[in-house]
């Protein structure tokens, strides 16, 4: 059965005071079901909403051949709603009679109930239950406002001048129970994305002297959602490695921020964007879907400029908003953008070339400078199709990883020991050093303590001292261990005798996890492999001074454009 369409849904605003009508609830769905949870959510929310525009989750109908709303979602809503009007009636404005009704398939006792909340029938079934639950929910909160009767009058004005419901009303052609499953058993409520999708395709129909592109621009919408449902797409605008619901929502929220004053910032009030845009939608709705367009295509293009795409992604995955590079790029031409790109990435960088050098584990500046260098590295290869993965980036966390660790002081269980001395072993086996007798007489060692339970931790760091002795270039001072020459970035895991080895572990490491085609940042991978170290002072093995050089070399000449003025390399 294809998926209910809202294409030709109506769409109003109404105030909850202005609600009428008599609303059927059918027999496919639950009960009355709220609990003192969802009921003083409710009643809190109101309240603190003021005299401010506060809008409900969407009251979904579709219109019956005898004249009543089948009330395909909102049951919740709208029971609490009666309940809370029925208090504020019995207990201070006698006049605040509820304008609508609910009668209900599978339980027609219910709907006389509700106006009767006799305590001493509550428990005659299951639905009279969690009525009566709820109303006393709302007797006891109103309880607590002091001002019983002023509290009252305060909710009811508030009800009739500012708390209003989407009035999303279905076709009539509408698979109701589908249309149900969606919104309810999927747990894929109404979002901003669609109510403005309704209203834009209700205007593009309606438009007098033009004709009718509704199934045009639904299309057209579909391709948009489907571009950005693209994970690598995805996460170069918005540093997310998962999409939501609605992907679209993106361009229609920085568009409606374009126009909120003050724009938006952290959560978004409940149907923000919809109520945002809707006046203009209503004005003219090909403006808006041309806007819409032209912000796709505006992504698009970025995402296929692999200059601005390196440049764009690393803000973004350093927290730039999107909606901050759209403002940026705003009436400017590529080439300026790219300018400003460079300015913007200088500014956050805002480092001097002796600034890098002498940056140390575990600052996050680190970690920063890594990323830039990855992304560059890539971006300057002007004959490869290669990218920066920002999706690979945004799917996990990376850690600073020590090229070289010299020692294994962080770890201090038996189990971190012997997993230490297993991958180190098999590191002596493959490197070649002067006395063979004394490699072989340490792998002896490790042999005849890995077999015995549990490791002594004195014996553990004899071995240690050893391994690492054959096993590094020598002369490390504590300054070059923890120097960014002595740094790259790798996806952390939770291995941390890997975390705590030295360079020929993690570089026969490094090497499986490229074979099994896991994400390794071109700049790890190539100082692993020693790209970087000229080729005199090559030691496949080891990482030493060369090396470090070496690395931190590259790493200035990459990020040289966006270096302080001081600090040409």
């Amino acid at each position: 059965m294809p998926e209910p369409t809202f294409d030709e849904a109506t769409l109003q605003r109404r105030f909850v005071g202005d609600l009428d009508g008599h609303f059927f609830v059918p027999g496919y769905q639950r009960g009355y079901r709220w609990g003192e949870h969802e009921v003083g959510r409710l009643l809190d929310d109101i309240q603190q909403s003021g005299n401010e525009p506060y809008y409900l989750q969407p009251i979904v109908v579709k219109r019956l051949a005898d004249g009543r709303w089948e009330l395909v979602d909102g049951q919740q809503r709208l029971t609490t709603l009666f309940l809370i009007l029925q208090y504020i009636r019995l207990n201070a404005l006698p006049t605040a009679h509820p304008r609508y009704s609910l009668e209900y398939e599978t339980r027609p006792d219910s709907q006389a109930y509700l106006s009767e909340l006799n305590p001493d029938d509550h428990t005659r079934n299951i639905d009279f239950f969690h009525i009566y639950k709820a109303y006393a929910c709302i007797r006891e909160w109103f309880n607590r406002q002091g001002n019983e009767l002023q509290a009252a009058i305060d909710f009811y004005t508030a009800m009739s001048k500012s708390v209003q419901v989407i009035w999303y009303e279905a076709p009539t052609q509408t698979d109701s129970k589908e249309l149900f499953r969606r919104l309810n058993v999927g747990r894929i409520p109404l979002t901003d994305a669609e109510l403005v999708k309704a209203l834009l395709l209700a205007r593009v129909r309606d438009t007098p002297g033009q004709t009718d592109q509704a199934h045009e621009v639904a299309a057209q919408w579909d391709v948009i959602e489907r571009d950005l449902r693209a994970p690598e797409v995805w996460a170069f605008v918005t540093k997310k490695a998962h999409g939501e619901a609605t992907h679209i929502r993106l361009i229609l929220d920085t568009l409606a921020d374009a126009v909120s004053k003050p724009p938006v910032r952290g959560s978004r009030p409940l149907f923000h964007t919809f109520e945002t845009l809707r006046p203009r939608i209503e004005e003219s709705a090909r403006s808006v879907w041309n806007d819409i367009q032209d912000m796709h295509s505006l992504l698009l293009g970025w995402y296929e400029d692999r200059d601005l795409y390196h440049r764009i992604g690393f803000l973004v995955a350093m927290g730039e908003l999107f909606e901050n590079v759209v403002n940026l790029a705003r009436g400017r031409a590529r080439s300026e953008l790219e300018a400003i790109l460079t300015a913007r990435i200088r500014a956050r960088l805002l480092r001097t070339a002796d600034q890098i050098r002498e940056l140390t584990y575990p600052s996050e500046k680190c970690t920063e400078v890594l990323l830039l260098m990855n992304v560059e590295s890539i971006r300057r290869r002007t004959g490869s199709s290669e990218r920066y993965s920002f999706q690979a980036h945004a799917s996990g966390a990376w850690s600073l990883e020590h090229i070289h660790a010299r020692n294994a002081d962080p770890l201090r269980r038996a189990e971190q020991w012997t997993e230490w001395l297993r991958l180190h072993r098999e590191a002596l086996s493959a490197v070649p050093t002067d006395s063979e007798a004394e490699r072989d007489m340490l792998i002896a060692d490790i042999d005849g303590v890995l077999a015995t339970s549990p490791l002594p931790e004195n014996k553990f760091r004899e071995l240690e001292e050893r391994v690492v002795r054959i096993l590094s270039a020598g002369g490390e001072t504590e300054d070059e261990m923890h120097s960014i020459s002595n740094l790259a970035l790798l996806a952390s895991g939770d291995n941390s005798a890997l975390n705590n080895s030295v360079f020929e572990v993690k570089r026969q490491e490094i090497i499986r996890r490229d074979k099994v085609g896991a994400y390794i940042p071109a700049c790890t991978r190539d100082a692993f492999l020693k790209y970087y170290t000229d080729a005199h002072a090559q030691q496949t093995h080891f990482w030493g001074t060369k090396d470090r050089e070496g690395y931190l070399t590259e790493m200035l000449r990459l990020l040289d454009p966006y270096l302080t003025a001081s600090s040409a390399a």
